[in-house]
């Protein structure tokens, strides 16, 4: 009895050390964002409608499909590289599971799957190409973007996908008891991999070779197999986003997911992850995807111009780099 007690106290110990030390990491972006939110509740423009339960969830809705994309891109920028092709799979996964239910009549598990496993392949051939050459991953995604857009475009003909049937929309603007079901689905994500980059071998992998690739290879990692790992995972992630999404939307479109790679990358910047790679954590990412979607929201609420808001985001992208860049002159 005293060892499971003991085992017990250990285990909270271990928690709360862990927690501080998360606290202590991320104090920085933790006070952003409740400054954010306390102008927000007391802006006269948005005091009434920002702290609603109602905008809470829905806010926590909207995040759901970034911090899906921004799991994925910690873990690529994690390795120095960057992912342009997840808003382009967005589209593409969202348009043929839609398609799979409304054009072929398909059970709707085998749509999701399918539009998740559009996203699994294009990361795959990502991760191949780039693990395979030694052609830069800004050039791959780059020209994977312009594939998956062009596909979606080729098979909607330019028009949305349209479900109307109730067990569709579950997905993406159903609830589970009072919590939207998007937020559900990214609670599990967010452990899957939590678990992955700090319990699982592939997880130190990652940290080995996005901080010195070359030293990595010469202590017996397996490097291509990794980049291929992390960008398949990028690729999942985006097909789970764009059936979400499309699940949300009621409706597969070829346009959706336009400039998402732009805000999941802001995420895990303003999450201080480093550019450079080596360095980064998932906690820190779910902070800054919430600053992005309170400050997107906000400025909804603040009846900002939509042009101006890129311009808000970019700033922000641009601070976050700047601050990173800091902090890696300081470590030199």
């Amino acid at each position: 009895m005293n060892q499971v007690s003991k085992s017990k106290r250990s285990h909270m110990a271990s928690f709360k050390d862990s927690l501080l030390l998360w606290l202590k990491e991320n104090i920085g972006i933790i006070i952003a964002l409740l400054v954010l939110c306390l102008f927000l509740s007391l802006n006269p423009v948005t005091k009434n409608s920002f702290l609603t339960l109602k905008n809470v969830f829905n806010v926590l809705r909207q995040i759901s499909s970034n911090l899906f994309l921004a799991c994925g891109m910690t873990m690529v920028i994690i390795l120095g590289g960057i992912d342009l092709s997840v808003g382009s799979v967005i589209a593409l996964s969202g348009c043929i599971a839609a398609g799979a239910v409304s054009r072929y009549q398909l059970p709707l598990p085998v749509a999701i799957i399918i539009g998740i496993l559009v996203g699994l392949l294009i990361g795959m051939f990502n991760g191949l190409v780039i693990s395979k050459t030694t052609i830069p991953a800004f050039i791959v995604t780059l020209a994977t973007m312009n594939i998956a857009k062009g596909l979606a475009y080729v098979y909607t003909g330019g028009s949305p996908v349209r479900v109307v049937t109730k067990e569709w929309q579950f997905l993406g603007a159903g609830y589970i008891g009072i919590v939207p079901t998007p937020v559900i689905i990214l609670i599990v994500v967010l452990i899957v991999t939590g678990l992955i980059m700090n319990r699982a071998k592939i997880g130190r992998y990652i940290y080995a070779v996005g901080g010195n690739a070359q030293a990595a290879r010469f202590s017996g990692i397996n490097v291509a197999k990794v980049k291929f790992f992390v960008h398949a995972y990028s690729g999942l992630m985006a097909g789970l986003a764009g059936v979400v999404l499309a699940s949300r939307m009621y409706s597969g479109q070829p346009t959706a997911g336009e400039g998402a790679e732009m805000d999941a990358i802001a995420a895990v910047v303003v999450g201080g992850t480093s550019m450079s790679g080596g360095f980064g954590k998932i906690g820190g990412t779910i902070i800054g995807g919430l600053i992005i979607g309170v400050l997107n929201n906000g400025l909804n609420l603040l009846n900002v111009n939509s042009f101006w808001q890129y311009v808000v985001k970019g700033i922000v992208i641009l601070l976050a780099v700047f601050i990173d860049y800091m902090k890696n002159r300081k470590g030199r």
